[in-house]
C-alpha cells in the first residue's frame, strides 16, 4: 500500500494531504468509504449536534477514516486528544439519544505519544504551519511585513511569546463557530495574573473579516513589544513594567479567511466581513445605549454597569461575541481599542443615537471630554491622521481633528465599544486606520509605521486619571466599590482585590468611594495639566452600624446576576448544550435523527442506538 492524495469532501481540510487504503476500518477504497454510514455521519453531525463539538469531531472521524500517511506509513491519531473530546462531547450524544460512535474507540483506533502519533486538532489551534525558511542570522529586531493566514499568525505569536517568555504568554478566550482558538497575546511582568493597582489594557483586531490591517498591525506590535523589551527600549520597558496589555489580532479568523480567498488588494465591503454565521460582530452586542438613554431622565438611575436584558438572549449571539463578553467581565480592563479599516479616523461613543430615527446625531457619554481625549491620543500620533490636508484618506474628517463621535458619523446599534462602557469600567475607542480593507503586501511596511507610535501612545494613555485601593479599616479589599466622579454620571467599580483606575481629563474633581454597608469617603483631588501618570488616591471605608451581617453584605456585592446566561457560557465549547429535542426516541421505533441514513439500505448504522 502507497500513500494517496485525500478525495474526500469531507476531509478536505484535514492537516496533512495524503492517508492510505485500506482504512482502519478495512475499507478498501475512497468509493467504500462514500458510501458509508460512518462517512455520512461525519458529514451530517454538524446538523445533528446544532455546531457543538464541531469540527473537531469531523476532524476526529477523518483521522479514522482517511488516516494520515507519510513515506508509505499511515500514522495514528492521538487516543488523548480523542478521551479529552469524548469527556467533553458525549453529553452532545446523549442530548439527542445517540451513542458514542464505534469508529471513535479511543482505546482501538488511536494510539499513545510513545508510539508515535498526531494530534488532527492541531489545526484549529493553529500547531500546523508550513513556515517558508527565513536566514538564521537575522537581526532580533526583524519583523517579516506580510498577510498572514490563521496559523501563521497563531505560529508567530507563539515564537514571540516563547522568545519573551518572562514577560509575554498567549491563551485562547474562546472559539469561533468554526472552531478556531481565538487567541491573545499577553505582556507583563507577572504574565497571566492581575497585579495589584496595575492596569489592564487591550486591543482587538479584525472584527470584520475582511479588515485586515488591525489584524497584521497587532501581530507586528507583539513582535515589536517583545524585541524593544529585550534591547533595552526605555519606553517599551516602562510601559510593559507598568501595565498588563492583551492583543487579539483576530476576533473573526473565519471571516478572515474568506476574505483571503479574494486576496490582497481587492478591497471588497462584503466579502468576509461577517462570521461564518452571517453576523456582523459589531452589531452583536446588546443594546445597552437604549437603556442608558431611558435611564438618564430618571433621577438617580446609574448610566453604568447596565445588566444585559434576557430578551437579548433570544435572538442569534455569535460564540466570538459571548467570548469576548466574558473575557471583558472576567479581567478588569481599563482602555480599550477596536482596529478596523475603511476610512482613517477614531470614533468613540455612543455610536448609537440618543433619537433612534437620526442617523447623525452627536450623542455624548457622561466622559465626553475623556473620550475626546482618548480619541486624540491616537489621531495626533498618527502622521497621515494629523495631516491638513482634505485632498487624503480621511480627508472628511481634517476640520474636526481627525475624531468624531460615533453617532455623529453614523448612528448603529449593538456596538462593542457602547458596551464596554456602559458594561464593564473599560473605555474603548474604534479606530479606522486606512481606507483599504485588505491593502497590498508591499503597502504595510509603510501602514505600520504610520501606526506604530500611535499605537504606543494610546496605550500609555491608561495612566490618565487616578488609581487607588478601596479597603476597610483592617486593610481588607472591598470589592465592588462603587468610585463617583461628582459631574460625571458614571461609575466604575473595584477590582477583586479592592483595586481601581478612573480615567479623568486634568483638573478638579469631588470623588467618592461608597460600598453596601460602609459609609462613604469623599475627598477632593486635583489632577495637573502635565500629569502623566495615575494620581494614587486610596480610600478607607468604615462599617456602618446595625447592617446586615457580612454574608448579606457579600451577596450584595455580586454586580452580575448569577443566573446571567453568560456566566454559564463556555467560550472553548462550539455552543451552548443543545436541548433535547421533541422528537426524541422515546416511545418511538427510532429517534428523529434516523431520518439522516434513509438512503443506506443495507448499511444503517445500529450502532448509533443506545438500545
Amino acid at each position: 500500500a502507497k500513500c494517496v492524495d485525500i478525495a474526500l469532501s469531507s476531509c478536505s481540510d484535514v492537516a496533512y494531504t495524503h492517508t492510505m487504503y485500506p482504512n482502519f476500518l478495512e475499507q478498501k477504497a475512497r468509493e467504500v468509504i462514500e458510501y458509508s454510514s460512518e462517512y455520512l455521519l461525519i458529514s451530517v453531525l454538524h446538523n445533528l449536534l446544532q455546531g457543538e463539538c464541531n469540527p473537531d469531531l469531523r476532524l476526529l472521524g477523518c483521522s479514522v477514516l482517511a488516516p494520515r500517511c507519510e513515506k508509505d506509513r499511515v500514522i495514528k491519531p492521538c487516543r488523548h486528544v480523542c478521551e479529552h473530546l469524548k469527556r467533553n462531547c458525549l453529553h452532545a450524544f446523549d442530548a439527542i439519544d445517540m451513542a458514542w460512535p464505534y469508529f471513535l474507540d479511543c482505546d482501538r483506533f488511536f494510539a499513545g505519544e510513545q508510539e508515535g502519533c498526531f494530534d488532527p486538532l492541531a489545526k484549529l489551534r493553529g500547531e500546523v504551519v508550513a513556515e517558508e525558511e527565513l536566514p538564521s542570522d537575522l537581526p532580533a529586531t526583524f519583523i517579516q511585513f506580510k498577510h498572514h493566514s490563521y496559523s501563521q499568525m497563531v505560529s508567530t505569536l507563539k515564537k514571540t511569546a516563547s522568545k519573551c517568555s518572562h514577560i509575554a504568554t498567549t491563551y485562547s478566550i474562546g472559539r469561533s463557530f468554526e472552531g478556531k482558538d481565538l487567541f491573545v497575546i499577553e505582556f507583563s511582568t507577572k504574565p497571566g495574573h492581575h497585579e495589584l493597582l496595575k492596569p489592564e489594557f487591550k486591543y482587538i483586531g479584525n472584527m470584520h473579516g475582511n479588515e485586515v490591517v488591525g489584524k497584521e498591525l497587532l501581530i507586528y506590535l507583539a513582535q515589536y513589544l517583545c524585541s524593544e523589551y529585550l534591547l533595552g527600549n526605555p519606553r517599551i520597558q516602562t510601559l510593559i513594567n507598568s501595565t498588563r496589555i492583551h492583543l487579539l489580532p483576530s476576533l473573526n479568523p473565519d471571516g478572515y479567511e474568506l476574505a483571503a480567498e479574494e486576496g490582497a488588494g481587492y478591497n471588497g465591503w462584503v466579502i468576509g466581513r461577517q462570521t461564518a454565521q452571517n453576523l456582523d460582530l459589531n452589531r452583536n452586542f446588546p443594546d445597552l445605549t437604549s437603556e442608558a438613554y431611558r435611564r438618564a431622565e430618571i433621577r438617580g438611575a446609574r448610566l453604568d454597569h447596565i445588566p444585559i436584558p434576557q430578551s437579548y438572549w433570544w435572538g442569534k449571539v455569535a460564540p466570538e461575541t459571548k467570548a469576548v463578553m466574558k473575557w471583558s467581565r472576567s479581567i478588569p480592563f481599563v482602555l480599550s481599542a477596536s482596529l478596523h479599516g475603511g476610512e482613517l479616523v477614531v470614533t468613540y461613543p455612543y455610536d448609537y443615537s440618543r433619537h433612534p430615527m437620526e442617523e447623525k446625531m452627536f450623542s455624548p457619554t457622561p466622559d465626553e471630554k475623556m473620550f475626546k481625549m482618548l480619541a486624540k491620543a491616537y489621531a495626533d500620533a498618527h502622521p497621515v491622521i494629523s495631516d491638513r490636508s482634505e485632498l487624503r484618506c480621511g480627508g472628511n474628517f481634517v476640520k474636526r481633528g481627525g475624531i468624531i463621535n460615533g453617532a455623529e458619523w453614523y448612528s448603529f446599534t449593538g456596538g462593542m465599544a457602547d458596551f464596554n462602557y456602559l458594561h464593564t469600567n473599560c473605555f474603548e475607542v474604534t479606530v479606522e486606520v486606512g481606507c483599504e480593507k485588505f491593502p497590498l503586501e508591499e503597502e504595510l511596511f509603510t501602514i505600520w509605521h504610520e501606526n506604530r507610535g500611535a499605537l504606543l501612545n494610546y496605550m500609555e494613555m491608561v495612566h490618565r486619571g487616578i488609581k487607588g485601593i478601596v479597603s476597610d479599616k483592617f486593610g481588607n479589599p472591598i470589592k465592588n466599590a462603587r468610585i463617583s466622579v461628582r459631574g460625571i454620571r458614571h461609575d466604575i467599580t473595584t477590582a477583586a482585590d479592592g483595586d481601581y483606575w478612573r480615567l479623568l481629563t486634568p483638573g478638579t474633581y469631588m470623588v467618592t468611594a461608597q460600598a453596601a454597608g460602609y459609609s462613604r469617603v469623599m475627598k477632593k483631588v486635583t489632577i495637573p495639566a502635565k500629569m502623566k501618570q495615575a494620581g494614587r488616591v486610596d480610600f478607607v471605608l468604615r462599617p456602618i452600624e446595625g447592617w446586615p451581617n457580612k454574608l448579606l453584605r457579600r451577596s450584595m456585592e455580586n454586580t452580575y446576576d448569577p443566573y446571567d446566561p453568560l456566566e454559564h457560557f463556555d467560550p472553548h465549547a462550539q455552543h451552548g448544550q443543545p436541548e433535547a429535542r421533541s422528537g426524541s426516541s422515546v416511545g418511538r421505533e427510532k429517534p428523529w435523527w434516523w431520518s439522516y441514513f434513509s438512503s443506506l439500505d443495507l448499511h444503517k448504522p445500529l450502532w448509533l442506538l443506545k438500545q
